[in-house]
């Protein structure tokens, strides 16, 4: 698990840790798509959650997790609302509001969970099966 700061640095930091991680488990062909959905969901979280987020220092955590056919991201933040995913009202002309999409895109599947007493946590599992 990792403690994501919400700045620029915070998100290199992510990506690198993800990227590394992975390399440690041999998974390095899997490195890309993991580090632009990790990307996505620290900057929903960041955008949307951090600041509703009750007072104090909001925190964001990543985590990855691997078992025989899926690589498990999750990041966890202080935010109460689902994520929002609006395939149909996405132009490729907006500058944001696509993440999801792309998220959706590249998982095999994705949801959320409440994290009591605040707070949730974003899941996406990557299919780490070999291309046949």
């Amino acid at each position: 698990m990792l403690r994501v700061a919400c700045s620029g640095e915070g998100f290199a930091r992510a990506r690198v840790f993800t990227r590394d991680t992975l390399s440690d488990w041999s998974l390095d062909r899997h490195a890309d798509d993991a580090v632009l959905v990790i990307t996505e969901l620290v900057s929903n979280a960041v955008r949307h959650a951090v600041p509703s987020a009750a007072a104090g220092a909001p925190e964001v955590r990543l985590g990855l997790a691997l078992d025989s056919d899926h690589l498990t991201l999750t990041v966890s933040d202080p935010g109460d609302n689902a994520p929002v995913f609006a395939p149909s009202g996405i132009s490729a002309l907006q500058e944001h509001g696509r993440g999801l999409c792309i998220v959706d895109a590249l998982a095999e599947e994705w949801g959320w969970t409440p994290r009591p007493p605040a707070g949730k946590t974003v899941w996406v599992k990557l299919s780490t099966r070999p291309l046949t």
